[in-house]
C-alpha cells in the first residue's frame, strides 16, 4: 500500500455528530409515525434521494414530506423536524482537521441536502467562527454536484477533479455499504465503526499527536 496523501472524509458520524432517531421521534410527534420507511442510514427513497440529489428545491421537498401525513402540517415544523438529526461538531475533531490539513490533502464528501447544509454550515460558523470550507481543501456535497455515494461517479470526480491518485487516498466512512465502488476504483477505505473517534485512528495520533 502506497503512503496516504489525500483523505476524503465523510461528514454525518465522522466529523459532525448525527442520529436518525432523533428525526424520527420528531417526526412522529408531529404525527408521522412511519418516517424511518422512507429515509435511514442505510435506505432512501425516491423523494428523498431527488432532494439529496439536488433534483427539487426546499420547497418541493418540504410540500413532499408534508403530503406524507394524513393532516396539515407546519412547514417550520417539518425542517426542524428534518434537522433533528443534525447534533454537534466535536471541537476535538476541528482541531484535528485544521492540524492535518498542512500534512495531507483533505476533501469532504456528504451525501446531504440544502435544509441540512444550511443548518450545519451555520452552527459551524457560531461556535468556531468556520465554514467546511475553511477545513478542507475543497467540499462535495451531493446537492450541489447531484451525484451521491455510494456511486463511481462521485469518487471519480473528486479523484479527477484534483488529479488523485486512488492508491494514495483513503477514503473514511462510517456507512460501509458506501465502499464497493471507492474500492474497485483503487482508493483505500476505512470504517468508522460505532463508538470510534478520527481524533484516535492510529495514523493520526501517530504522525500528528
Amino acid at each position: 500500500m502506497k503512503e496516504i496523501r489525500n483523505i476524503i472524509f465523510d461528514l454525518g458520524g465522522v466529523i459532525m455528530n448525527i442520529d436518525f432517531k432523533k428525526t424520527n421521534e420528531a417526526f412522529s410527534v408531529l404525527g408521522l409515525e412511519n418516517f424511518g420507511n422512507h429515509i435511514s442510514q442505510f435506505h432512501i427513497t425516491d423523494l428523498f434521494e431527488n432532494y439529496e440529489i439536488g433534483m427539487i428545491d426546499d420547497e418541493t421537498f418540504v410540500k413532499g414530506v408534508s403530503a406524507l401525513f394524513e393532516k396539515e402540517v407546519n412547514s417550520e415544523d417539518v425542517i426542524a423536524a428534518w434537522n433533528a438529526i443534525l447534533l454537534d461538531f466535536p471541537p476535538q475533531r476541528i482541531k484535528l482537521l485544521q492540524k492535518i490539513k498542512p500534512r495531507y490533502r483533505t476533501f469532504l464528501l456528504s451525501n446531504t441536502n440544502s435544509l441540512h447544509h444550511k443548518e450545519f454550515q451555520q452552527r459551524l460558523y457560531k461556535i468556531f467562527g468556520v465554514y467546511l470550507e475553511d477545513l478542507f481543501e475543497k467540499t462535495y456535497y451531493s446537492h450541489s454536484v447531484r451525484l451521491r455515494k455510494p456511486g463511481s461517479e462521485i469518487f471519480s470526480l473528486v479523484l479527477n477533479e484534483n488529479q488523485l491518485d486512488p492508491s494514495e487516498t483513503l477514503f473514511i466512512d462510517d456507512t460501509e455499504s458506501n465502499f464497493s465502488e471507492a474500492i474497485k476504483l483503487g482508493i483505500q477505505v476505512y470504517h468508522l465503526k460505532p463508538g470510534e473517534d478520527i481524533t484516535e485512528m492510529k495514523m493520526f495520533t501517530e504522525k500528528v499527536g
